[in-house]
């Protein structure tokens, strides 16, 4: 430890060590929602005497993370006027061939998000290529992956494409020393990456990427449920099921028939009895349609019997929902959402028992049971990175959504162009949304993920806390140590250690913790800083090798029926890839 310059740190230095490692444990493990941990870690911190008030409460007042808030409001107008709709549905098109509808995905996609958030966009977008997989009859497992990928590593090419950009410019503007970055600037290194990434794509997809089947050839469905129901008019559900051939739906069938605590073999509709429960297993299309035969009702749901009188609705749990962790009953999810959770499915393999027993993790896929007017309330929550409508389609307003694309390109013409500061363009353009009526004041307020912004506030006090304490000086020794001092290996270990951790922790918050050690670095070494900060902007946007370290990869997982060690097979390369693009750009552009 000596020899890494670890020996001369004091108490408040070790306190910080250790309230990171705590919280690494913590995020790893997902044993708590990632803002309740990093909360708590900057409370220790403060209480400790490590952190000020005031740098406890820095990271909310910086531009960079009131930019990234404002930018949910722009992000939630595209996606209520349809525009994200919109542009999903031209994506794909009407391409003959497999291979010509991934390089449209990949390469329109890939587009979009350099300017637009890619949560909505991959959200819209995984609706389009389930509904084109099933019309071309190509596996869904063939587009979804390359789909996330695309949209991280279009992300990369400007500073709104992503949040891990923003927060990494926020940093910068605490040191007016640094020269500062443009809208273009990371299209240096990020057009380069993003180009050799999705060339990997098309080439990879034919030998790594997994062949699930179609969805009709899927048994069972890599999105099925089992759900629930009970007998409440006999006659009816007799006369229902056998009009449905029994029960047997074309995308769900009927397992078990339960009276009073015990298997029922017969399943003729003469022998159904009131009360009688129902278990069926299909997908979220075939239980919609079970759930509408008459006579039968969801066995825990307290909404009404009627069908037509609410919605079904399938999410996906973000990794930043405070139910992550607890039980549908013990999160209070009825009370919470207006909606009740008909099933559950976790990467692809339907959970048995009661729903309200289930104990939720990130990445759920959930069908639920909502009222018409808790569906848009859903829909604006941060809880959930993907939501579709089973029983209706997303509604376009053309008028809105050209208007909504119209103020998004003025705003990055204002900033590219006029040099208008990030988060004054980004402000004017909602104040602009609001004022056409693209977006209503109170969905924008519910478009914004306040728990995100407190990862990102929170992670700003901790890597104060890191710079502060000497740790972040202790860490940047230590690598020189290992790169015998030389620049570009130092480079390549910060470059490496940041990819290891936004595999396993939040893009942002990897961000905030290895930039002060890339700036310490870089001041141990006497070379220019800015190497080190475009490497750690890359390296924590590029998690390709797991589905836990990249939003739009977990919401992926479920859908494309994936299993974990696919991201790995297909993401290592790409990593490297990427790496090696970006290890070599960086020095030509930004010398040492």
């Amino acid at each position: 430890m000596d020899a890494l310059g670890f020996a001369d740190l004091g108490p408040q230095a070790w306190l910080t060590i250790l309230v990171i490692a705590g919280t690494f444990v913590c995020l790893v493990r997902e044993w708590f929602a990632p803002d309740v941990v990093l909360l708590v870690a900057v409370t220790v911190l403060l209480a400790g005497g490590v952190l000020t008030p005031a740098e406890a409460l820095a990271g909310f007042s910086n531009p960079a993370v009131l930019t990234v808030a404002v930018l949910f409001v722009v992000a939630g107008a595209l996606r209520s006027t349809g525009a994200v709709h919109w542009v999903g549905s031209w994506v794909l098109g009407r391409p003959r061939r497999a291979w010509l509808g991934r390089a449209r995905l990949v390469g329109i996609s890939a587009s979009f998000s350099a300017f637009i958030n890619n949560t909505p966009l991959v959200a819209m977008l995984i609706v389009a290529v389930e509904d084109w997989c099933r019309r071309a009859r190509v596996p869904a497992s063939r587009l979804l992956i390359p789909l996330s990928y695309a949209t991280i590593l279009g992300g990369m090419c400007t500073l709104i494409g992503t949040s891990t950009n923003l927060v990494v410019l926020g940093l910068m503007q605490e040191h007016p020393d640094l020269p500062p970055l443009r809208m273009f600037d990371p299209a240096w290194v990020g057009v380069p990456a993003t180009l050799v990434g999705l060339a990997y794509l098309m080439f990879a997809s034919r030998w790594l990427l997994p062949d699930r089947g179609t969805p009709a050839e899927q048994e069972p469905p890599s999105t099925e449920y089992l759900l629930d129901m009970r007998v409440v008019d006999p006659s009816a559900a007799g006369s229902g099921m056998a009009a449905a051939g029994g029960g047997h739906l074309p995308s769900a069938r009927l397992v078990k028939v339960q009276r009073e605590g015990e298997d029922f073999t017969g399943r003729s509709r003469d022998e159904l009895l009131g009360g009688d429960r129902l278990l069926f297993a299909g997908s979220a299309a075939g239980l919609h349609d079970v759930r509408r035969l008459p006579g039968l009702a969801v066995a825990d749901s307290t909404l009404p019997v009627s069908a037509s009188a609410v919605h079904m609705v399938e999410v996906v749990l973000s990794r930043l929902s405070p139910l992550a962790g607890y039980s549908v009953r013990e999160g209070h999810f009825r009370q919470r959402h207006g909606a009740t959770v008909l099933a559950v499915n976790r990467h692809g393999e339907a959970l048995h028992g009661p729903p309200g027993d289930i104990v939720l993790r990130a990445g759920d896929t959930l069908l639920l049971e909502a009222a018409p007017a808790c569906v848009e309330t859903l829909g604006q929550s941060r809880e959930f990175t993907a939501i579709s409508l089973l029983d209706d389609t997303p509604r376009v307003e053309p008028r809105k959504a050209a208007v909504a694309l119209g103020i998004l390109g003025a705003m990055i013409l204002a900033n590219a162009v006029l040099q208008v500061d990030i988060f004054v363009s980004a402000l004017l353009a909602t104040i602009a949304l609001l004022a056409t009526g693209c977006i209503r004041w109170r969905d924008a307020r519910r478009t914004v993920d306040f728990p995100l912004i407190l990862v990102i506030a929170c992670a700003f006090a901790i890597g104060a806390a890191l710079a502060k304490t000497g740790v972040a000086g202790a860490i940047a020794a230590g690598l020189l140590q290992l790169s015998a001092g030389d620049p570009f290996w130092t480079l390549v270990l910060i470059y490496a250690l940041t990819v290891v951790f936004t595999e396993l922790l939040t893009n942002n918050a990897t961000a905030v913790l290895m930039f002060p050690i890339g700036l310490a670095a870089a001041e141990q070494l006497g070379v220019s800083p800015m190497p080190f900060i475009i490497a750690v902007m890359n390296a924590a946007s590029a998690s390709f090798i797991t589905p836990i370290g990249y939003q739009t990869n977990m919401m992926v997982y479920g859908p494309g029926g994936y299993r974990f060690t696919d991201f790995f097979r297909v993401g290592t390369p790409l990593t490297l890839l990427v790496g090696l693009v970006v290890l070599t750009v960086i020095p030509l552009v930004w010398p040492f």
